[in-house]
């Protein structure tokens, strides 16, 4: 059965139709622990998604759970609804659930071999991986379906150990951080480097975690699925590989957990790694204890930068906000505020004009305006 994901192979990608795949996020979606499913309904340009299992939200449209804005993508209830409302079985089942064990409940074991059964093979992003289960291997052997584990590192062989090659990238590396875990560091390094395509600056994201790995990024590395020793290796090949294939304007390097976490160090890794020339922080202000767990009050972006500029050489360009629990006034007031304390631009990514992320960039980096093709 199937080995790792292809994670770092822009080649391999063709115009023939997308896999189908239905996503289990059963209670999830919208939450800090469905961000799997929740990324896969705002963006896949590995697969289509046709139906996202949630029992809870059955009914409903995915979109418009995450953003308010319905984009076709089903709740059900169950994988037998799921297939029946699209009338076809498609290709793939995807866990779309990213719980901090990284373990599958003894439930969703039984969905996973449920969906098996009914010839669906399985995307999955946790921590444990299903190839190494024989109850699991027995069924996709017995189905003839495939197991895709995500995380699954390469062989310690194939691993690379920094090396200083990242010193040959000579475009700017800005990398999306955060001040806690499940934050949208992802989503807003997915938004900046489409604006920045769209006004011409080329621009290329290496992924560094499960989801935007299953969301398509063409250069990337599970980050916390590396030996210690070779998570910042693996990162520099990574931007070194998306440096010498694509040629771009600037590289969006997507940031894991927070510098400042008490249990993620991933974001040590991109730092290292990447060598960012510039970092944008990204920050929830209504929430009160960092996710997961509640003895741990979050951190301020002040603070966090201040820890971001301490442990490496780098500087924070602009402020981006997690807009959860808060109202659109809310917004506009703390980006106001954020401002004014920091001194740095702030804006919310999802919801105000892409223009300002693309600011963003530029004030920090004018010798990107001469990329741009397309006059704003």
């Amino acid at each position: 059965m199937s080995e790792s994901h292809a994670t770092n192979h822009p080649t391999a990608r063709t115009h023939r139709r997308r896999p189908r795949a239905i996503v289990y996020c059963e209670a999830n979606l919208g939450e800090i622990d469905g961000k799997t499913a929740n990324g896969l309904v705002r963006h896949s340009e590995r697969y289509e998604i046709i139906s996202v299992i949630d029992q809870t939200k059955a009914g409903r449209d995915a979109g418009d759970v995450i953003d308010g804005v319905p984009n076709g993508i089903a709740c059900c209830s169950s994988l037998s609804e799921a297939i029946a409302a699209a009338g076809f079985t498609p290709e793939l089942f995807i866990v779309g659930v990213a719980p901090t064990s990284g373990l599958l409940t003894q439930h969703e074991r039984s969905v996973v071999l449920d969906a098996m059964s009914c010839g669906l093979g399985i995307v999955n992003g946790l921590h444990e991986f299903l190839n190494d289960d024989p109850e699991f291997a027995a069924s996709a052997a017995i189905n003839d379906v495939e197991i895709i584990d995500v995380r699954r590192p390469k062989a310690k062989a194939d691993l690379h150990m920094f090396d200083g090659s990242i010193l040959g990238v000579t475009c700017p590396r800005i990398a999306v951080l955060g001040t806690d875990g499940a934050i949208g560091k992802r989503t807003t390094a997915t938004i900046v480097t489409r604006a920045l395509n769209a006004i011409g600056v080329k621009a290329v994201m290496v992924g560094t975690g499960q989801t935007s790995l299953i969301q398509g990024a063409s250069h990337g590395v599970a980050l916390d699925a590396v030996p210690a020793q070779f998570v910042a290796g693996e990162l520099e090949a990574a931007v070194v590989g998306a440096f010498e294939a694509e040629q771009p304007d600037v590289i969006i390097v997507e940031g894991q957990g927070a510098l400042s976490h008490p249990t993620y160090l991933s974001s040590t890794a991109v730092l290292r790694g990447s060598r960012p020339s510039a970092v944008i922080l990204q920050h929830a202000p209504a929430r009160q204890t960092i996710s997961d767990y509640p003895a741990f009050p979050m951190p301020t972006p002040a603070s966090e930068i201040n820890l971001i500029e301490t442990f490496a050489d780098t500087t924070v360009i602009g402020l981006t906000i997690n807009h959860e629990n808060m109202t659109d006034s809310e917004v506009s007031a703390a980006i106001m505020l954020y401002e004014l304390e920091l001194g740095i631009p702030a804006t919310d990514a999802l919801t105000r004009s892409t223009d300002r992320l693309v600011d963003m960039v530029l004030a920090a980096f004018p010798d990107l305006q001469g990329a741009s093709i397309v006059t704003r």
